[in-house]
């Protein structure tokens, strides 16, 4: 079908856009870099970390400019988008250190400018270069990542996909609300607002039941349903799908005509100002997964796991930018998959834990006939809430981490306070990932205990907090991202 107004005008804004960046980073060299995940990942987290360590002095052996001691000085400075909100960095930071507790998930777009002021490592690169690279640091909630599929969806589409993946697994169970309030209606009968209220809610219902940490599963479009905003109550947010739709166009007026143009709004009104003025101006990017939630949670939490990357990667085209390429369209070159969490497991599974991750991406990739140039995986903690230790038992030898369980958290009955260091015994992820997607992975799974621990606790002094934040990783995270920019 011919391209139609709207996008049309959105291409050409996106192009200005581009060149408008482009154009800035001639005099003033600037790197944008998206920060996302699913739920519960450490969005904040690793923003607030990294940050922490850049500007403290943290331990960075794998990034080659500090520790080649390129780097003269990293500050933070007013970031150049007006209209989003600063990524609060100080308050995420203080609860971290000083309340040892984890900051609040991310709920919406936020932005932070950090710049380092560097040496090329050539001689013509000092020439060349004015030394400097700002990186802008953009937050979102990985739930608006996978909404960027339905731009390409129309509402027959989206309804019949979304029942369809509704009757498979516990989603059975949890959609049986919404699906059963919705056979009883009649879509091609006047619309009425009750009714799609009362749709709306059910359909919301199953979301939320769906995104709980009893369940764990990741692919929950429209993401602005479990996190409204100010759009709370508005038509845009009031719809939801329908099953056993045909074809044929919908009566004007009746129930599913509501439903169709109202699906419409939400993507004009949501998913496309996102992908113009946020994701389309994206060069890197840090995809965040917390595959032991998913491992814990069963065979049908990676699955699903596996099929929201496959959404999310599908949205990324890695290539190398270059300025015609910001006039069609803007390349992400460079994405990273990483699973948090890393200080969970014992470092003699850390190689496990990052097989895994690199099996959910090489499925997820072939499923939607992508290449993986450019992407790379990790597994890597933002903020290491655990040491290592080991105890003896039955007159062996077990790998032990210690640190302190939240408040709530519990295994095999004992449920922890929430100021007692424990020692624990996480067991180990199998060598070959595959048993774990397997219908019956029992035998992969029963001797993993994953609980969630505290923050360190970190030492401060009349002048401030004296050590950097602790991670595993993190550096080399940084190396990928943006080591090269600096080099």
């Amino acid at each position: 079908m011919p391209p139609s107004l709207s996008s049309i005008t959105d291409g050409a804004l996106i192009a200005f856009d581009n060149l408008y960046d482009r154009a800035s980073s001639l005099t003033h060299p600037t790197l944008r870099l998206g920060v996302t995940g699913l739920s519960r990942a450490g969005k904040t987290v690793f923003i607030s970390s990294l940050v922490h360590n850049l500007l403290n002095g943290g331990r960075l052996p794998l990034f080659e400019p500090v520790r080649s001691g390129r780097v003269s000085s990293i500050r933070l400075e007013p970031q150049p988008d007006d209209a989003i909100p600063r990524f609060q960095y100080e308050d995420h930071i203080q609860a971290l250190v000083r309340d040892r507790s984890w900051p609040d998930s991310t709920r919406a777009i936020s932005e932070l400018r950090i710049t380092i002021d560097y040496q090329s490592a050539s001689g013509w690169g000092r020439w060349l270069s004015p030394g400097q690279l700002s990186i802008d640091i953009i937050d979102y909630p990985g739930e608006w990542l996978l909404d960027l599929p339905l731009l390409e969806r129309d509402y027959n589409t989206f309804s019949n996909e979304t029942v369809e993946l509704a009757g498979t697994g516990v989603r059975a169970e949890l959609a049986r609300d919404w699906l059963e309030y919705a056979a009883t209606l009649d879509v091609n009968a006047p619309a009425d607002e009750m009714t799609a209220k009362k749709l709306a809610e059910h359909f919301s219902g199953y979301l939320r039941a769906c995104k709980s940490d009893e369940r764990s599963l990741s692919t929950l479009p429209p993401g602005r349903f479990l996190m409204p905003g100010d759009l709370e109550g508005s038509p845009a947010l009031t719809f939801a799908p329908l099953p056993g739709l045909t074809d044929e166009k919908a009566p004007k007026g009746s129930l599913r005509a509501m439903m169709e143009r109202r699906y419409d709004a939400y993507k004009n009104i949501v998913v496309k100002p996102f992908f113009r003025e946020h994701f389309a101006r994206l060069d890197r990017q840090i995809v965040l997964i917390d595959a032991l939630q998913a491992v814990n949670r069963g065979q049908e939490a990676l699955q699903d796991l596996e099929r929201a990357l496959g959404d999310v990667l599908a949205c990324f085209r890695p290539g190398t930018n270059t300025l015609l390429s910001s006039l069609l369209g803007r390349r992400i070159d460079k994405v990273l998959v990483a699973a948090t969490k890393a200080d969970h497991l014992h470092h003699e599974s850390h190689d496990r834990l990052e097989s895994l991750t690199r099996r959910l991406v090489d499925r997820a990739i072939t499923r939607i006939g992508m290449s993986g140039a450019g992407i790379d995986v990790m597994a890597l903690a933002s903020v290491r809430a655990t040491r290592e230790a080991s105890v003896k038992q039955d007159g062996h030898t077990l790998p032990v981490i210690v640190g302190t369980p939240i408040s709530g958290e519990s295994i095999n009955g004992e449920i922890f306070d929430g100021n007692r260091a424990t020692a624990i015994f996480p067991g180990d992820l199998p060598e070959n990932p595959e048993p774990l997607f397997a219908a019956d992975n029992s035998d992969g799974m029963h001797d993993i205990n994953f609980v969630r621990f505290r923050p360190p606790q970190i030492e401060e002094t009349g002048g401030g907090i004296k050590l950097s934040v602790p991670h595993i990783r993190l550096d080399r995270a940084m190396q990928f991202l943006f080591g090269d920019r600096l080099a």
